[in-house]
């Protein structure tokens, strides 16, 4: 059994060099139990054999930085409460084999120091690049209809590609319908309160706050604006790899894509 009381004789060397075996314990527990608190860590220390107390282990984990951040409040994104046509899920279980088949758009907040920023992304669901987004301190219609236009420049798209979204009113509007249908689209929605019909939207939103916004410790609206067109753009569209595009990023799965002149992957939505 260790022992970690404090000793009046103990020199600071002794005394980091205590911590750090403890700061090591924590861990090792946390491994097991990412979100364990710091009364229920302590009991598993004690059952690891580590004699420490309740003031000690709540310096050690203020000072590492290993106290567990409560979850961040839940931010609604889909108005779904309106008057505005619905419409059917096109794309469930469908196969796709190229890019500009299906676009999918969704919504998510970025918490700062003085409240939050909305995004708004298009994504080409065969190669997964995004294709097209917008920032903005308002969640309207206007945030979703930068992406959709973005998107529209940059690809020129043909006609017959389906938009697949969730029901909120800043995809169902008439201005972004309106704008959906002058260019040929065929428009899909969710089914009502099922996530996994946009799973794919939630997987790229995910690794987006995980490797980008939390890593980089967002807090201002500058640090929103300046940060995050880079990392869409430059490092998740052309550097970061796809275990589902054959380990490529989504840009040069795209280019190769292009080129094979044999079959090319195929996806089931």
């Amino acid at each position: 059994m260790s022992s970690y009381h404090y000793d009046p004789k103990t020199t600071r060397a002794d005394q980091e060099e205590l911590d750090a075996n403890i700061r090591n314990k924590i861990e090792q527990v946390r491994v097991q139990f990412p979100r364990v608190g710091y009364r229920p860590l302590l009991h598993h220390l004690k059952r690891n054999g580590v004699q420490i107390g309740e003031t000690r282990l709540r310096r050690i984990l203020g000072e590492s930085g290993l106290f567990i951040k409560p979850k961040k409040r839940f931010v609604k994104t889909t108005q779904s409460n309106h008057d505005c046509l619905v419409y059917p899920n096109l794309i469930k279980e469908m196969t796709i084999d190229n890019i500009n088949q299906v676009w999918a758009g969704d919504i998510t907040y970025i918490r700062i120091n003085n409240g939050f920023v909305f995004l708004a992304v298009i994504l080409d669901l065969y190669s997964r690049k995004v294709i097209g987004w917008a920032i903005s301190k308002r969640i309207d219609r206007h945030l979703t209809l930068d992406a959709l236009k973005m998107a529209i420049i940059r690809r020129n798209p043909p006609e017959g590609v389906i938009h697949h979204s969730d029901r909120g009113v800043q995809y169902l509007c008439e201005d972004y319908t309106g704008l959906l249908l002058d260019n040929k689209f065929f428009i899909s929605c969710s089914a009502k309160g099922n996530p996994y019909d946009n799973a794919w939207l939630e997987s790229f939103m995910k690794t987006l706050k995980y490797e980008e916004i939390y890593m980089g410790n967002y807090e201002t609206y500058i640090d929103v604006i300046e940060n995050l067109p880079i990392f869409i753009d430059e490092v998740y569209n052309k550097k970061r790899l796809h275990s589902s595009l054959r380990y490529l990023p989504p840009e040069e799965f795209e280019d190769k894509t292009r080129n094979e002149s044999g079959d090319r992957p195929k996806f089931i939505l």
